[in-house]
């Protein structure tokens, strides 16, 4: 079993190549998931309003957009590193147990992880992929999440530099272009790790390869 990591900067398409790997056979373990699952956890909640005050907590469940207008917040050093200390290891025993899941069952597992490198989870993968898009790419698409124009740059800067994630990666996709361009990038990827593709890729309505 191959575990792909998958890194790049926000908004970057990471979510579009995970579709495409997945489509090919592999498992998708998303560690932004599990972070928001875990929140739910009694002993995180617990430490959360311990370290960040009951203004986080809305309805008895951890209010992320407050949480996150918090961490993201520059008079706030630290409290990212804080909040991470909270949550990582909770999220890299569940990423250890998918793992073990999915042992055996799957050519490959794909590992989504905004934090990989600063995390350390890359140490999990064989292969790191970067998805590389410019910023003027990635600009539009966090507006279409509704972030004004300062908000990218806010949470990029809590962010290992993106030339640093791009250098130690093993891979790399392109996710300027088109839809379909990134599927083929995707696919030769995968036959270059000499995967074998499951049934459904043959069908006559692959994912990715009519759409523009």
């Amino acid at each position: 079993m191959l575990v792909i990591g998958l890194a790049g900067g926000i908004a970057s398409g990471k979510s579009l190549v995970a579709d495409c790997f997945v489509h090919f056979g592999a498992a998708l373990i998303d560690a932004d998931q599990m972070g928001h699952e875990i929140l739910k956890d009694q002993r995180i909640k617990n430490s959360i309003v311990l370290e960040f005050g009951n203004s986080v907590i809305k309805q008895n469940e951890i209010n992320r957009k407050q949480l996150a207008q918090i961490v993201f917040d520059p008079n706030y050093p630290g409290a990212l590193n804080t909040l991470e200390k909270i949550t990582h290891p909770m999220i890299c025993e569940r990423i250890h147990a998918a793992l073990k899941q999915f042992q055996s069952t799957v050519p490959a597992v794909l590992l989504d992880a905004p934090v990989m490198f600063k995390a350390g989870w890359d140490q999990m993968c064989d292969k790191v992929v970067f998805v590389d898009a410019n910023l003027t790419t990635r600009k539009a698409r966090t507006e279409l999440r509704g972030w004004n124009t300062d908000e990218l740059a806010k949470r990029e800067s809590c962010q290992m530099p993106i030339e640093e994630k791009r250098t130690l990666a093993t891979d790399i996709i392109d996710n300027d272009g088109s839809k379909n361009a990134t599927y083929l990038q995707a696919l030769d990827l995968w036959r270059a790790w000499n995967l074998p593709l499951i049934e459904k890729y043959h069908s006559p309505n692959s994912l990715f390869i009519n759409t523009p």
